[in-house]
């Protein structure tokens, strides 16, 4: 799997996800944590989890639960570009698959759908350091549009 696998936005649609998860919205978890785009195409994203003490584990590592995050909100444009409102999009089903950890870096997650239903969507995704390239993280989710 590559992004040049996936056909590029529609310029407009393109724009709208640009300021994903910021749109004009109070603070949430998804601003809080710091998420950042990095590419949207149709059914796929990458965005980049930023380094940072907050979201380290007390060993110094990243805790799974912001990777976990990470995947889940990777996901949102994944699934939602076509035109879904993000905030319909409800995640059913999500599995984790921690392979190594990530230490004074980015995290940089990418996640693809691999089926659509008419109201059932399935994705998979992977999770690497942004500087080693290290993949530490596998997993699949299933959403509800």
């Amino acid at each position: 799997m590559h992004p040049e696998d996936f056909a590029p936005l529609p310029s407009d649609t393109a724009e709208r996800w640009s300021q994903f998860p910021h749109w004009g919205q109070p603070m949430n978890y998804n601003v809080h944590l710091g998420f950042v785009v990095e590419e949207i195409r149709q059914e796929y994203a990458r965005l980049r989890l930023p380094v940072r003490w907050e979201v380290n584990q007390p060993a110094g590592i990243m805790h799974g639960g912001a990777i976990a995050g990470l995947i889940d909100i990777t996901a949102v444009p994944a699934v939602g570009w076509a035109g879904e409102v993000a905030g319909r999009l409800v995640t059913i089903g999500m599995d984790v698959q921690y392979l190594s950890a990530i230490r004074d870096e980015d995290a940089v997650c990418e996640v693809w759908v691999t089926k659509r239903g008419r109201s059932i969507v399935f994705c998979a995704a992977r999770v690497h350091g942004a500087t080693t390239g290290t993949l530490c993280a596998t997993g699949s989710l299933v959403y509800k549009v």
